[in-house]
C-alpha cells in the first residue's frame, strides 16, 4: 500500500472514531438520571419519607338554632288560599319579630300554591297555599319558648328546629391541630419501628372536613307546658395526611 493511500485510512478510521465517540456522549447525555444508594441499585424518583393520616373530633355546644316554620290555608280557589295565607303569615311574621328576631335572621324557605285533587279522579277539589319561614334563633337554650310563642301565638302548623355552629372555622382549626398530632405520633412509631427518626414535615392536606350536628326536631303542636328540646353537641371532624422527611 502506497505512503498516500494509508494516510488516507489513518484520517478516515479517526473521523468514524471520533464520530462514534460524539454519538455515545449525546445518547449519554439523553438517559435519565439514576438515584443509588447503598440498601439498592434500583433506579427511584421518590425521596425517601413516611407518610401517615391523622383523625381528630371536637365536640362542641351548639350556638345557633335554625327554625323552620310553616303556614297553610286550603280554600276553594287559588287567590283565596293566597290570600288567607298573607293573613296567616302576617300574623306569624308578626310574632317573630316581637322575640326580637332580626330581619337578616328571617327569611322564606319555601312558598307553593296549587290544587288539591279528589282521591280517586283527577277532579280539583281546592287549593292548598304553603309558605315555610328559616328563622335563625342565637339563644339556644331558650329554643323551646320560642317554638311556643311561634305556634301557639304566631299560628305556625309545621315547625322543626336543628342546631349548629355559627362559625365553625375555630372548631375545625382545633380539630386539625389535633389531627396532625395524631399523625405525628403515628409517623413517630413507625419510625421507631423501623429504626429511623422523624425529620421535618414536608407536606400537609386535608382529606376531610365535617360538622355534624344534632338530630333534627320536628314539633307537631306545642303542648300546654314548655316545649322542651335538648340541645346536644356538634361533633367536628377532620383527618389530614402528613408527608414527613427522614430525620438524620
Amino acid at each position: 500500500m502506497s505512503d498516500s493511500i494509508r494516510v488516507v485510512a489513518t484520517s478516515t478510521a479517526i473521523a468514524v472514531i471520533a464520530a462514534i465517540a460524539v454519538a455515545a456522549m449525546i445518547v449519554a447525555s439523553n438517559r435519565p438520571t439514576l438515584l443509588v444508594n447503598a440498601a439498592t441499585t434500583s433506579s427511584s424518583t421518590a425521596a425517601s419519607g413516611i407518610l401517615t393520616s391523622g383523625d381528630a373530633t371536637v365536640y362542641k355546644k351548639p350556638d345557633l338554632a335554625t327554625v323552620s316554620a310553616g303556614i297553610q290555608s286550603q280554600q276553594g280557589t287559588a287567590a283565596a288560599a293566597q290570600s288567607d295565607l298573607a293573613a296567616k303569615t302576617a300574623k306569624l311574621v308578626a310574632r317573630v319579630k316581637s322575640l326580637g328576631v332580626a330581619d337578616k335572621d328571617l327569611g322564606t324557605a319555601g312558598y307553593w300554591v296549587g290544587p288539591v285533587y279528589g282521591p280517586s279522579s283527577d277532579t280539583v277539589t281546592a287549593y292548598r297555599a304553603s309558605e315555610q319561614l328559616q328563622i335563625k334563633w342565637h339563644n339556644v337554650d331558650s329554643v323551646g319558648k320560642t317554638l311556643d310563642a311561634i305556634v301557639q301565638e304566631g299560628g305556625a302548623t309545621n315547625i322543626s328546629v336543628n342546631f349548629g355552629l355559627a362559625d365553625s372555622k375555630s372548631a375545625q382549626a382545633e380539630a386539625r391541630s389535633l389531627a396532625i398530632a395524631d399523625a405525628r405520633a403515628k409517623a413517630q412509631a413507625m419510625a421507631s419501628a423501623a429504626g429511623v427518626k422523624v425529620g421535618p414535615v414536608v407536606r400537609v392536606s386535608d382529606l376531610s372536613t365535617s360538622t355534624r350536628p344534632p338530630y333534627e326536631y320536628a314539633v307537631a303542636a306545642a303542648p300546654a307546658a314548655v316545649t322542651q328540646v335538648p340541645v346536644g353537641q356538634v361533633d367536628v371532624q377532620v383527618t389530614v395526611e402528613v408527608d414527613f422527611s427522614l430525620g438524620q
